[in-house]
């Protein structure tokens, strides 16, 4: 345990959070994401929620205020009526650390997966609502 680290971010989480660079992406998975499959370097983060995760690591990541848009979410597919409301749970804690963000970034699903296959890690959680994963492109800290 560290002071002011959130005891949700397992020491290979920190590692791999240390070690991207601006630029590289971190996928937040949700329960039913082929993350495994699709990542470079997996983390696993199993009985963690997609929100609990996202707020303790934007205590620590910074976004890149290089493009328009540093947060990227699946879109519901075509034909799906499934409405995410867990988006609404992501706005405000994005907020809460980056206040000049605007929206999000909505992604068709196999575009999605195909950035997700290039990103730095995938952080595979317990979530279990639908349409709940997360891109987050790491900032800088300016000095």
């Amino acid at each position: 345990m560290l002071k002011g680290i959130s005891p949700v971010i397992s020491p290979e989480l920190i590692k791999i959070l240390m070690e991207m660079g601006h630029g590289d992406e971190l996928v937040i998975a949700d329960g039913n994401f082929p993350a495994a499959g699709m990542a470079q370097r997996l983390v696993r983060a199993d009985g963690l929620s997609c929100p609990v995760l996202l707020d303790a690591i934007l205590q620590l990541f910074p976004l890149d205020s290089f493009v328009e848009k540093p947060i990227a979410l699946m879109s519901v597919v075509p034909g799906d009526s499934y409405q995410p409301v867990i988006w609404e749970e992501y706005r405000p804690i994005v907020k809460k650390y980056e206040a000049s963000f605007k929206d999000f970034e909505y992604m068709e699903r196999f575009a999605f997966y195909e950035r997700a296959k290039k990103a730095h890690a995938v952080l595979a959680s317990g979530e279990m609502a639908l349409y709940a994963n997360i891109i987050l492109k790491k900032g800088v800290i300016k000095a």
